[in-house]
């Protein structure tokens, strides 16, 4: 692991500094040298999951498909999303947008004495042990992220824009980042003050956030794949995350509304990396289906959400002021 993280640090010094840093200075921005210092680790981050989803989940989804892939243009859309996402412009927008913000919030946090509570530290011996340590962030991270989700889809005006993520007809290993982006930036902003609220540290941050992307993409990859009887318990498979997919079930409380009914928020499984969420709050669904993907008022009523990155987004803005 220390090898690992050693050659990783040592190409982004390389990358900083023979490309990033030289630009800056030509460029007059050298008061930016430290966000563009983190900014460009995320964008080699991207580019490594990028490098992952081409060469093994791409001969993955050809190998074992669950449908054929009939809307090439609703695929390379998504790509763009994904692009925005993992090559860092999205968080390169927060950090304008959001950074100031978080700065006076811990800054007014520290005035008060709050002090985060580390968590690693509530279980004596665990700070010597990585593994343990991370394990257990990723574990309340998870939680946390489990009823973000949830909330998505049960409190009406956030699923408006979250609406868009599920209209994907063709899911792909590229839909995972096909969000609004007001839908990211609050979802975001949640889990980015959860990590300050339990202490967990930047470098187990970014490990947790590449782990989790890495996965979301396998979950949404046109694939027909399940874990088994055991492992589809432990992680969620692409299986269990298209069943949240599903039309009329994914994204509506069971049982299913009737056709021409309206829908009802709720859905099932809402776990992001682990099913044991749904498990225990009973919004697991095990059945061993692959069914199609969408909205049912996409299908049923013909609503549209849109063709290209920026109609998708501005009829979330219709879906949300009830235009549209």
């Amino acid at each position: 692991m220390e090898a690992i993280t050693d050659t990783f640090n040592a190409l982004h010094q390389a990358f900083f500094e023979g490309l990033v840093q030289p630009f800056l200075m030509a460029t007059g921005w050298a008061g930016y040298l430290e966000p563009a210092f983190e900014g460009s680790m995320w964008l080699l981050f991207g580019l490594f999951q990028i490098l992952v989803l081409v060469l093994v989940l791409g001969p993955m989804q050809r190998w074992r498909p669950v449908e054929p892939v009939t809307d090439a243009a609703s695929v390379r859309t998504d790509m763009v999303y994904t692009a925005i996402h993992r090559l860092g412009l999205f968080k390169l927008g927060m950090f304008f947008l959001l950074e100031p913000f978080m700065d006076a919030l811990t800054g007014r946090m520290s005035v008060w004495g709050w002090v985060p509570p580390q968590l690693d530290n509530l279980w004596p011996g665990v700070t010597d042990q990585a593994l343990v340590s991370f394990v257990l962030y990723l574990l309340v991270f998870d939680l946390v992220h489990y009823g973000i989700h949830r909330a998505q889809h049960q409190i009406g005006w956030w699923w408006k824009l979250h609406a868009l993520h599920h209209a994907q007809r063709q899911m792909t290993m590229w839909s995972d980042n096909r969000n609004h982006l007001l839908d990211d930036v609050l979802t975001s902003a949640l889990l980015a003050l959860c990590a300050q609220l339990i202490g967990l540290p930047p470098g187990q941050f970014v490990v947790l956030v590449v782990l989790t992307q890495l996965s979301e993409s396998l979950q949404h990859a046109n694939l027909r794949m399940d874990f088994g009887p055991w492992g589809k318990r432990l992680w969620v498979s692409p299986r269990f995350h298209r069943l949240h997919h599903a039309i009329g079930i994914g994204h509506e409380n069971h049982p299913p509304a009737k056709a021409g009914a309206p829908a009802v928020l709720g859905g099932c499984n809402f776990g992001v990396l682990l099913p044991w969420w749904d498990m225990l709050f009973g919004t697991a669904d095990f059945t061993q289906v692959y069914p199609a993907t969408g909205v049912r008022d996409q299908v049923e009523q013909g609503r549209d959400y849109g063709n290209g990155f920026w109609s998708q987004q501005w009829r979330g803005i219709l879906r949300l002021v009830r235009r549209a």
